[in-house]
């Protein structure tokens, strides 16, 4: 994969996107970004994040993530 590649692939912003008693089951989440999804209340079993895109599911505990 060319380098120019990986970085288009990074581009799938949500734009605020809230997910909340949602079955994301089995969701690609690895090139996703300006998403919430509430772990509590939302199906994720075997969805996959990549650790840039992981904020969103820390959103609802008002936590602060430095890179």
């Amino acid at each position: 994969m060319q380098h120019n590649q990986v970085e288009q692939d990074h581009n799938c912003d949500l734009q605020r996107t809230f997910f909340n008693n949602t079955n994301l089951e089995g969701v690609n989440f690895r090139t996703s970004f300006n998403y919430s999804i509430d772990p509590e209340l939302t199906r994720i079993k075997k969805a996959k994040f990549s650790l840039h895109s992981i904020a969103g599911l820390l959103d609802k505990n008002d936590i602060e993530i430095e890179k």
